[in-house]
Formats: structure tokens, C-alpha cells, sequence
């Protein structure tokens, strides 16, 4: 490439002659000089006009901030409410939680403890027509979800402690005494005064006897601990279970013995067979209950497992109805 340079005054012309390296170096130049006085123009107009307010500039400059702001504020405004229908739900879950714990401390028989409000954790009642509403700011919003979280604390607190209180209930019940040894079999002899089959004459009866075949299965009355298994010369082979809180059962005459002394035996385990050992007519079980080292009629103890079986019995019959007659909405 060459370019011609022309003087009128002197009469004179002189060419200069670029390669195509010179070329695209006169290029990048020519590039870095535009752009160095771009950068200072913008400096100097641009910027010394936003800072000092030049009419047209300072104009254009606070409609681009302005338009950013809003902008900003837009996207602020719409997490903020989305995270407001989050709390929303939340609050509506708190007071479902607030209903059910109601009703498991209700069915335990466990009283709530008195607070500010009905229920601990829960604001004294409020309500009223809704007239008018607001977005809700950033500092209300984190005030809710602060009580939020105080309130499923306390949940979480009362939760534990029923759930303690039930987890005791349950395994009182299941250390209370109420499985038939012998399902199945009537009582022979009760317990209290009465003849004597071997010498015929009036005797205290201990416990209560179940006659059976031999090889019939004995089972745990409840779960607890076996303190004694031996041969006693008039209970014969005889198992000792230990159910806490004092109470033992005695079950005797047994043909055969599956625990030892130390076991741990759940409720309605099978821990021996019926026989006849020890001072015994015929294969039968004898049982006995013990309650602070003073013998009990067992058929007290028999009975309340009997009405607990039926009345769960009606609650589970009972329960389908009333869920088929309940109307489900729908939405």
C-alpha cells in the first residue's frame, strides 16, 4: 500500500510505501489512540458532568440509577413475598402441629403446662375481618420467622416429653401382668380358700391353675426378667419372672424349661410346657402373682388384659366407619 503526500507550497509530493505489517501495526495504533480519547472524554464529560449535575448529563445519569434501583427494588419485593407465602405455609403447618400435639397429650392423659396463651407456644387468640393488606418488610418478616422458630422449639420440647411419657406408659403396660399364660384354657381352680386335692382338707390357694395337655405352651404374662428357674419339691419345674416395680409372677409344674435364670423375656414369649411335676394330680400351670412380696389374685390382673383387648378391639372396628361417614373435601 502507498500513500502520497502532496506539499502546494513547495511543489512537492512524497510517497510512503506500508507493508502489510506496517499496515495492521498503523491499525492497532490508530485503535489504542480512539480508545484512549474515548476513555478520556468520558472522564471528562461524562463523569465530571454526573458528579456536578450538568443539566442533560445529570439527567441521564439519574434515570439509569433510578431505572437500576427499581429494578433491584422489583426483584427484592418479589423474594420478599415469595418467602412471605413460605412463612405463610409454615404458620398454617405450626397451627396443625399445635392441633395434633392437642390431641396426642389428650390421648396419653398427659395435662399440657398453662402459658401465656391456650396452648404453650401459641399467641393468645386474635382475629377479626381482614380490611386491608400490606406487603410485609424485611424486618417483619425475619421478626415472624424468628417467632417461628421459638414456637417450633417449644413444639419440638413438648413433642419429646410426650413422647417420653408414652414410651413409660407403654412399657408399664407391657410389664403389667395381663397375657394368659395358657391361652385358651379356662381356670380349674381359683385362687383362695379351698379343698385341698391331695390331703382333702381346706387349704389357701395361691394362684390360679390351668389345666391343659402336656406340652401345652406357657407364655410370659409380661416382659421383664427371669430371677428363678429350678426344681422346687411342690411347684416342680418352676420359672420366676421379675417385672419390675416389684411384681413377680410364679409360674410352676412346667414339663420343660426354654430360659434361664438372667433371660430377658418379652410379653406372650413361650418360656416353658405344661406337665405335672412337683406336688401336682394332673398336667396343669400353676400361676401366681406377686406385687411387693404380697400374693394377688392373677385373675385381676387376666381380667384388665381382657377388657384392653376389647376395647381396642371396638376402637379398630369403630374407626373405618367413622372415617367412611367423614366427608373428605376436595379442591
Amino acid at each position: 500500500m502507498q500513500v502520497i503526500i502532496m506539499d502546494a507550497r513547495l511543489a512537492r509530493s512524497r510517497t510512503l510505501t506500508l507493508s502489510g505489517t506496517r499496515l495492521v501495526l498503523a491499525g492497532l495504533v490508530f485503535s489504542l489512540v480512539l480508545m484512549c480519547v474515548a476513555a478520556g472524554l468520558y472522564h471528562l464529560v461524562f463523569l465530571k458532568g454526573a458528579r456536578e449535575g450538568w443539566p442533560v448529563i445529570g439527567d441521564l445519569v439519574r434515570l439509569v440509577v433510578k431505572d437500576d434501583t427499581d429494578q433491584r427494588n422489583r426483584f427484592v419485593r418479589q423474594n420478599l413475598d415469595a418467602m412471605a407465602r413460605k412463612v405463610g405455609e409454615m404458620q398454617a403447618r405450626m397451627v396443625q402441629l399445635e392441633s395434633l400435639s392437642d390431641r396426642v397429650s389428650g390421648l396419653a392423659g398427659i395435662p399440657l403446662p398453662a402459658s401465656t396463651g391456650d396452648k404453650p407456644g401459641k399467641a393468645p387468640g386474635q382475629g377479626g375481618v381482614l380490611v386491608a393488606s400490606r406487603p410485609l418488610s424485611m424486618d417483619e418478616l425475619q421478626r415472624t420467622l424468628d417467632e417461628l422458630d421459638a414456637i417450633s422449639g417449644q413444639r419440638a420440647d413438648l413433642m419429646t416429653v410426650l413422647e417420653s411419657r408414652l414410651l413409660d406408659q407403654l412399657l408399664s403396660k407391657h410389664m403389667i401382668p395381663t397375657q394368659e399364660p395358657v391361652p385358651g384354657h379356662m381356670v380349674g381352680s381359683g385362687f383362695g380358700w379351698r379343698i385341698d386335692p391331695i390331703t382333702g382338707r381346706s387349704a389357701l390357694h395361691t394362684g390360679l391353675d390351668f389345666p391343659a395337655a402336656t406340652g401345652s405352651a406357657i407364655l410370659a404374662a409380661a416382659g421383664g426378667v427371669v430371677v428363678t428357674q429350678e426344681f422346687h419339691p411342690e411347684y416342680g419345674n418352676m420359672v420366676e419372672i421379675d417385672h419390675g416395680n416389684q411384681v413377680i409372677t410364679r409360674y410352676a409344674h412346667a414339663s420343660r424349661v426354654f430360659v434361664r435364670r438372667g433371660d430377658l423375656v418379652r410379653r406372650g414369649q413361650k418360656i416353658a410346657l405344661v406337665g405335672t411335676t412337683g406336688r401336682s394330680t394332673g398336667p396343669h400351670l400353676h400361676f401366681e402373682v406377686w406385687v411387693q412380696g404380697v400374693l394377688q389374685d392373677p385373675k385381676k390382673f387376666l381380667a384388665a388384659g381382657d377388657a384392653a383387648t376389647r376395647a381396642q378391639s371396638v376402637t379398630a372396628s369403630v374407626a373405618p366407619i367413622a372415617g367412611a361417614a367423614t366427608p373428605v373435601a376436595r379442591r
